[in-house]
């Protein structure tokens, strides 16, 4: 007997609770949509519709990848940034809603009519440059990354978001073959301690890049090889802006101090947490 999309979801979202899913109705939900091109519509209008056999299966699929705990964005191969779509795979970090607050952060300090060099460092997916390329037309930006797969996603990110004449792509650790100064450098670095990292939900140790996630023993070791050569990559008055990881604002302002920045601020997210940090080169 064909299942009715209310069925559906109602017995995928137990399967999901048992798997430990932080959210089983909402993955759920999400993944009975992507069966429809007006998925979400459909789910909400026609609750009691049917699923043909073909559509019932290509769900079940879906719904036993999420019980292995990968990730929904995976599955559906995106995932939405600042009412962006970006895709993503297992060879980059997931764009969260926390790095909304560096978009905010660097859109504050820089203006709407901001036409500077941008540089990204650790760019992945490309999310945040190619956001705040979005969202500063006059700018012009560089995106780096140790990864080649992760290059290889943001540079369809940047194709699909139409940037490529704005935006470019290095290989490279760090700085190590960056050239010239910038405006605007911003990171999102790995911050998490080592001990840490094997602690996290299964959708990150099991299905995204180690590299991206591991900071060192106090999770500061990206933030201070950073903070080390950012002076010789920025504009006088240039900013360094830095999201970071829950209770460590205040060791990477005062790393900020310590390298010639002033002005620094501490950027909360909507739950008050400092997560960003933010400095301009005197």
């Amino acid at each position: 007997m064909s299942l009715s999309l209310r069925d559906a979801h109602h017995i995928a979202a137990q399967e999901l609770k048992k798997a430990g899913v932080s959210e089983p109705s909402l993955d759920a939900r999400l993944l009975l949509a992507s069966l429809f091109k007006d998925g979400r519509e459909v789910f909400f209008r026609e609750p009691e519709r049917l699923l043909t056999s073909e559509e019932e299966q290509l769900f079940r699929g879906l719904v036993e990848r999420r019980v292995l705990r990968e990730p929904v964005s995976h599955i559906l191969g995106r995932r939405e940034f600042w009412s962006l779509e970006f895709l993503v795979n297992s060879d980059v970090l997931d764009p969260r809603p926390d790095s909304e607050t560096l978009i905010e952060a660097t859109l504050t300090q820089c203006g709407q009519e901001f036409s500077g060099r941008i540089l990204d460092l650790g760019t992945g997916s490309g999310c945040l440059l190619l956001t705040l390329l979005t969202e500063l037309p006059k700018s012009t930006g560089i995106a780096v990354d140790q990864s080649v797969a992760a290059l290889d996603v943001a540079k369809e990110n940047t194709r699909r978001l139409g940037l490529q004449n704005r935006c470019e792509l290095f290989h490279s650790h760090w700085f190590e073959k960056v050239q010239g100064r910038f405006d605007v450098i911003v990171s999102n670095p790995p911050y998490i301690e080592t001990e840490t990292v094997k602690e996290l939900e299964p959708e990150v140790t099991q299905f995204e890049p180690l590299s991206a996630l591991d900071g060192g023993k106090d999770g500061l070791n990206c933030y201070r090889e950073i903070v080390s050569s950012a002076p010789d990559f920025l504009c006088e008055g240039g900013y360094l802006i830095f999201e970071v990881g829950f209770g460590q604002a205040e060791a990477v302002a005062s790393l900020l101090r310590g390298e010639n920045f002033s002005e620094i601020r501490i950027h909360n997210d909507l739950a008050s947490v400092g997560r960003c940090v933010s400095g301009i080169l005197k």
